[in-house]
């Protein structure tokens, strides 16, 4: 049996597989409050009491970079080290990978259902996917095909320079560059980003905002929630929360483009994250087609990539994915020890 789980700063989902349910149907799910716990030992002991089930194997996403089996947790006082966490709780194998490499490990599991096309294009087979993820941060992974099977990348690509395509956002460049020094892409296309473009449109390109949609942004806890429903109401939508919107889709657009370039992604882009998915109507329109494209000379090739919105949970899903390989393994090790004790 397998526990998988996808590490958040806020929540974190675990749930058990087996080889027969496969990655999409688990056998158990449930989601926890992170901070409720002084480790992910912790976490998954209580979990496994709850459900009276045994696993043998672990396979843990975590947003972040994982490095020779060992992370640490962004957002939470967590160290998680494979070995630590095999041992501790007797497990035969533990796993951990980043979350966007979970994403993309769920790409090629993705069922017809699970995923909106944005534009068709003309996929190659085997081509390499790219994978670009505006949540609360903004992550980017990519897949290449080995000859048998697509291989997953991790990366941390939305660290880097945010490349303004038109004056109002070199303008924005202008704004943040004192507040931040350095402007990774992240700053303006994320969840975290939002509030920083609607503050840029608001009091440098002087947008009013109705003195109400004001207050109740000023006073939520979640200030981009609060944007992003002002500019969704279908009622009264705030122009400068519509703006701020467009904005954001404009530069997803251009950097989902650039990293469709940089790993020639003839296979396909797929979005994920929760922002992709409250804003699935602007990335419906075509203003995001035509500046995704917008690469000079390359235009006509990115006319030929496919756009996808990934409708799942991803990341739980790949590293379920993930996790059912390495449980394979180790049944297969297992056996062949077994015949070797027998001879």
């Amino acid at each position: 049996m397998l526990i998988a789980g996808d590490i958040g700063g806020t929540k974190t989902d675990l749930a058990i597989y087996s080889p027969e349910s496969g990655p999409h149907a688990p056998l158990a799910q449930t989601t926890f409050h992170s901070a409720d716990y002084p480790s992910l030992q912790a976490m998954v002991a209580e979990f496994l009491v709850k459900v009276n089930m045994t696993v043998d194997v672990a396979s843990f996403d975590v947003a972040g970079p994982v490095i020779n089996g060992h992370a640490k947790t962004t957002n939470l006082p967590w160290v998680l080290d494979e070995g630590t966490l095999a041992h501790e709780l007797k497990l035969k194998a533990a796993h951990l990978l980043n979350d966007l490499e979970a994403v993309a490990r769920a790409v090629p599991a993705l069922r017809a259902e699970e995923m909106i096309t944005i534009t068709k294009g003309e996929p190659v087979a085997n081509g390499p996917i790219a994978i670009i993820a505006p949540g609360t941060g903004l992550g980017e992974s990519f897949l290449t095909w080995d000859s048998a099977e697509y291989i997953a990348h991790g990366s941390e690509g939305g660290h880097s320079d945010f490349a303004p395509t038109d004056a109002l956002q070199i303008r924005l460049l202008q704004y943040m560059l004192p507040r931040f020094g350095h402007v990774g892409v992240e700053r303006v296309c994320s969840g975290i980003g939002v509030p920083n473009l609607y503050e840029f449109l608001r009091d440098e390109e002087n947008m009013a905002e109705r003195p109400e949609s004001a207050r109740s942004i000023a006073s939520a806890k979640d200030h981009t929630k609060a944007i992003v429903e002002a500019a969704l109401d279908p009622q009264h939508p705030s122009d400068l929360c519509l703006a701020t919107v467009d904005l954001l889709v404009s530069i997803l657009a251009s950097e989902a483009g650039n990293l469709a370039l940089k790993v020639l992604a003839t296979g396909g882009v797929y979005l994920a994250g929760g922002v992709a998915l409250h804003l699935l109507k602007f990335l419906q329109e075509p203003q995001f087609v035509e500046i995704f494209t917008r690469k000079g000379r390359f235009k006509d090739l990115m006319e030929q990539i496919p756009i996808h919105v990934i409708t799942t949970r991803a990341a739980l899903l790949g590293a379920a994915t993930f996790g059912l390989q390495s449980l394979n393994t180790v049944k297969k090790r297992d056996e062949e020890k077994a015949s070797l004790a027998a001879v």
